[in-house]
This record gives structure tokens, sequence and C-alpha cells, in this order.
């Protein structure tokens, strides 16, 4: 399944402005939330065909809401990659333990970014 549309879900409106700018100019359709709330309303809305998930964020945080959506049958196809600048071995390996397909720690490298998207694509 080739993916076009992405979900941003941070906190950071410099992160969201960095992820959408580069996902768009590789030809994505993006769109953002900024919690977990919105991040199911962006769901409902329009399913993504992935999600670039933070995870320290205000209620919610990425690992839970990465659960939340990978347990969801409507949801649980959907490949979700943590974007998060929590490096260390032990949040990876959580964060892959909460169904997220792949890790990526900030400053993302955009090179790194499109080479494990086009790995799901």
């Amino acid at each position: 399944m080739a993916i076009q549309k992405v979900l941003v879900v941070d906190d950071s409106k410099t992160e969201l402005m960095f992820m959408t700018d580069l996902l768009q100019k590789n030809g994505f359709a993006v769109k953002t939330a900024e919690n977990a709330e919105d991040a199911f309303r962006r769901l409902a809305e329009d399913k993504p065909d992935l999600i670039l998930m933070d995870v320290v964020m205000p209620g919610q945080n990425g690992f839970q809401l990465t659960r939340a959506i990978t347990r969801d049958p409507l949801y649980a196809d959907v490949p979700i990659i943590m974007c998060t600048s929590k490096n260390q071995e032990t949040d990876r390996v959580w964060g892959m333990r909460q169904g997220a397909r792949d890790y990526i720690t900030k400053p993302v490298e955009a090179s790194e970014l499109m080479a494990k998207i086009k790995a799901l694509g």
C-alpha cells in the first residue's frame, strides 16, 4: 500500500510545521493533531495511511495513544512511527511494544524519516 496521507501528532507547533513542510515537499497529504483528542477526531474524519507520533504531550501521551489506536479494529492497520526526543533504548522498546512500527528520535533527519516511510510503503 502506497503511503499518501500522513497524520502528524505533536504538541509542538515548530515540529508540526517542520514535519508538514517536509512531508508535503515529498508529495504527502498531511493532517496534524496536537493531542490525543485531536488525533482521534482526525482519524475519524479521514483515515491516514501513516501516523507520526510524538511521545511527550499533555494529557494522553504518545505511548498511550499508540496503544489505543493499534488496539482499535478500525485503525489497527495504520502504521505508526514514533517521532520523539526520548532516545533511550527502553523508550524505543516500549514504543514498539505499544504497537509502533518504527521509532525515530528528534531532531528528525529528513532522509532517515523518508527511508522509514518508504520501508513501510
